[in-house]
């Protein structure tokens, strides 16, 4: 849990309408405009501090200096009065939503309406359980390309789980130890580069952090705000409850009473629903005892490929060109496809540059028509790299479990300052740690995994999907490793499918800093904003 918010009576009484709560790690947001939430809620990506004190510090100490300060006090104070539980839990609201919810279904109704809920100092294990929901729910969490961890006395950077009893001491002595290796090794780097490179302090401490980040465990506390639907916030509630994990189901239950502070009514399944949250959380270990009983056996397998496309569709170019066509000919779609099939190769060509040949920049959509055809990649990359692509929900994706047994590399970059063998002793006690608590439970001893340990993944998407991704990916702010791996996936296309990977906006090049011009981008964007704004 984090440690209490440091505020006077008085900047407590100035946020507390804004807030469900300003004591607990778990909290939604109440009463603020939607371009006002928005960038409440994206500053959880570059900022060490919780959202409710930016808020203050960034928002409305600077508001209450201009002509509107008295105005946004008496509005502050005004909602003190009325206190919002008066409005979000009103009797007369509440029947109005039952009568709704009776007469035309709750998934309808739950649909078309959302909250914020902000998760403040929780481990990387439970994040990810949070953001692997796709439908009806976005997320934004802290970056460890941004923030620096930053020591501080009065409160541990890592989380500790419940469960640990006798272990406890042993992970909190490594734990420490990772940590104090992260900041040696951060303050090593960022002097070599001060002395080898002529660039701004900002690009240097954001090459180091890219570095750096790959001794973090996964025990490591970070903030991740969400914006969710009812049902996916059902869901989310569901999930939780019974999960495995005693954080997860300590932040559901603290969610879940957040919740019904705000959407009452679009909660209210969630009692009733015991055996469906029994039937999430059992699965996984009623198909460990199936494995069991079959006996299941490994094979011991070493891929030399980091990058691997084990299926996809022969027939995508065809079946694009197929479905581009299908809206306007008034035919069936096998007719189409298989005249596509025998088309020359310069009709095929001609068809798909009169829709493609105009497309400037990767934020011109591919057509729809590229949701014709798939691909399934299997990819081997660092947990860090793969924490960036995990963030592409909306296809299809699997991984293993969080372990240490693909082993993990080294950047290139602590190699090259000699600080290796620091790196090497750090994780090396972690993976000690790893063992010892594997034999308790392999759920609790994914804390101990570092962002440098591998993680075997599949990735399941249609060819829409494909450009979106690795156009985006291989952008020059993109980290190093997972530019790597969608200019990899982007070289097999282009083999494959020459007639449409040809139209493919990647970037191959290689970037010292890859993030060099991000002042200057960020404030020709803010000069842009508000000229239109």
């Amino acid at each position: 849990m984090p440690g209490k918010l440091k505020l006077t009576k008085e900047e407590k009484l100035l946020i507390r309408p804004f807030f469900t709560n300003l004591t607990r790690p778990v909290y939604c947001i109440l009463f603020l405009g939607p371009e006002i939430t928005g960038a409440l809620c994206s500053r959880a990506s570059r900022s060490k501090d919780d959202l409710r004190v930016i808020f203050l510090k960034e928002f409305v100490k600077p508001f209450l200096k201009t002509s509107y300060g008295k105005k946004f006090k008496k509005f502050s104070n005004f909602l003190q009065k009325i206190n919002y539980q008066r409005i979000f839990l009103n009797p007369r609201a509440r029947k109005f939503y039952a009568k709704w919810l009776a007469q035309y279904g709750d998934d309808s109704i739950l649909q078309m309406a959302g909250t914020h809920i902000v998760f403040n100092s929780i481990s990387q294990i439970a994040i990810k359980h949070f953001e692997n929901q796709r439908i009806g729910i976005s997320a934004i969490e802290r970056s460890t390309r941004y923030v620096l961890l930053e020591e501080n006395l009065n409160k541990r950077l890592y989380y500790i789980p419940e469960e640990l009893k006798n272990e406890k001491p042993k992970y909190i002595e490594v734990m420490d130890e990772i940590f104090k290796t992260y900041r040696k090794i951060s303050e090593v780097y960022f002097n070599w580069l001060k002395e080898k490179f002529n660039e701004k302090e900002i690009v240097l401490k954001t090459k180091v952090l890219d570095v750096t980040r790959a001794i973090l465990p996964l025990s490591l506390l970070s903030q991740v705000a969400f914006y969710g639907n009812g049902q996916a916030l059902e869901y989310l509630i569901l999930r939780s409850l019974h999960h495995k994990l005693s954080e997860i189901r300590n932040l559901g239950r603290l969610a879940y009473k957040e919740l019904l502070k705000v959407i009452p009514s679009f909660l209210r399944r969630i009692e009733k629903n015991e055996d469906y949250m029994e039937y999430l959380s059992k699965r996984e270990t009623i198909l460990r005892k199936v494995l069991k009983k079959i006996e299941w056996k490994k094979d011991s397998i070493k891929l030399n490929e980091n990058v691997r496309l084990i299926e996809y569709d022969k027939f995508a170019q065809e079946k694009i060109i197929a479905s581009l066509i299908y809206p306007l000919v008034k035919e069936p779609f096998e007719r189409i496809f298989e005249k596509v099939k025998r088309m020359k190769i310069k009709e095929k060509e001609k068809i798909l540059e009169s829709i493609l040949s105009s497309r400037k920049f990767r934020w011109y959509k591919v057509p729809r028509a590229f949701e014709s055809a798939f691909l399934r990649f299997e990819i081997i990359s660092s947990i860090g790299a793969w924490r960036d692509l995990q963030r592409h929900r909306m296809q299809t994706q699997f991984n293993e479990k969080f372990h240490i047994y693909n082993g993990y590399e080294i950047p290139e970059e602590i190699k090259e300052i000699k600080m290796d063998s620091t790196f090497m002793m750090a994780i090396e006690k972690l993976e000690e740690l790893y063992r010892i608590l594997e034999k308790k439970d392999q759920d609790i001893a994914q804390y101990s995994v570092s962002f440098a340990h591998k993680i075997r993944f599949i990735q399941y998407q249609n060819l829409r999907e494909f450009f979106w991704e690795t156009e985006l990916r291989t952008t020059p702010q993109g980290h190093p490793e997972y530019r790597l791996i969608e200019q990899e996936k982007a070289k097999i296309i282009l083999r494959l499918f020459p007639l449409i990977g040809k139209y493919l906006l990647v970037d191959f090049n290689k970037y010292e800093f890859p993030r060099r011009d991000q002042d200057e981008v960020i404030k020709k964007k803010i000069k842009e904003i508000l000229k239109h704004g």
